[in-house]
């Protein structure tokens, strides 16, 4: 029996709606919250030196802009936070696979990855610049510090709770480790593992700009500790009015993909 279409498309409308209308109460809010600072600090309800105010906020963008500083140290800033999200992914695969396929190395290593990753992050970030100089390779690896131990356990987890059911019926057609590796653990894993890139993303950001706080002399989290020491206030809150965008545009990138792959997925099993 074929579902009720004009039941299905209400539903679908519905929906939309109510999607349409969170969208524009978030902007609402936005703009809400920026004309209830602006006109604060035009009234002398807040400091405008030290909180600033949305028109100052646009000034300092545009002054920065126009010294071609501005776009130098976003684009440092992403481009390390990229670099350090890709390792991330990368050895977190790799290790987690090496631990599912070596139980006893597992065993032995996971207490010290759950020690490692218990670590205050924002520590380990001077020592790496102590033993590793002030330079961007130095700061990509801040970033790869603060994901990747929680990234390989959570991983680890995944394959851990592969059905045992489904390894069995590879070893009973004569498969090996390998292919228990390819044909399930790998694929059963992929829900996790863009979970796991959506948190690192964030992640990685933040070691980024941790990093670059203590021994850099370019990117976003630099001009923040530089414009503090210069009183520059207009322009530290433009930076972190940019480091939340760019955390926002990351995420939804990283969003869009699950969205691909899950609807891929979909699309292979439907077929």
């Amino acid at each position: 029996m074929m579902p009720d279409s004009s039941a299905q498309r209400s539903f679908l409308q519905k929906h939309k709606k109510r999607q349409q209308f969170i969208r524009l109460m978030r902007i609402a809010v936005f703009l809400v919250f920026l004309i209830v600072w602006e006109i604060s600090a035009r009234l002398g309800l807040i400091d405008s030196f030290i909180f600033g105010s949305p028109s100052q906020v646009c000034l300092a963008f545009r002054a920065l802009l126009l010294t071609n500083h501005l776009l130098s140290h976003i684009g440092i800033t992403v481009f390390e936070t990229l670099a350090s999200f890709f390792l991330v992914v990368g050895f977190s695969l790799f290790f987690s696979v090496l631990l599912w396929l070596c139980p006893r190395l597992a065993a032995i290593l996971e207490p010290y990855l759950v020690v490692l990753n218990s670590l205050p992050k924002s520590a380990l970030a001077p020592l790496l610049i102590v033993w590793l100089g002030a330079n961007y390779k130095t700061i990509i690896l801040a970033g790869i510090s603060v994901a990747i131990f929680g990234s390989i356990l959570n991983l680890y987890a995944s394959f851990t709770e592969i059905d045992p059911d489904s390894l069995k019926l590879i070893r009973t057609l004569g498969g090996k480790r390998k292919d228990e590796l390819l044909r399930v653990a790998l694929p059963s894993s992929v829900p996790y593992l863009l979970s796991v890139m959506k948190v690192n993303i964030g992640l990685c950001l933040v070691g980024v700009v941790i990093g670059e706080f203590i021994g850099a002399k370019q990117g976003l989290g630099f001009l923040i500790i530089y414009s503090s020491q210069i009183f520059k206030l207009d322009w530290m809150i433009l930076s972190i009015i940019l480091l939340c965008i760019i955390a926002m545009l990351l995420y939804q990138a990283v969003n869009l993909v699950e969205k691909r792959v899950v609807h891929a997925g979909g699309a292979n099993r439907s077929w």
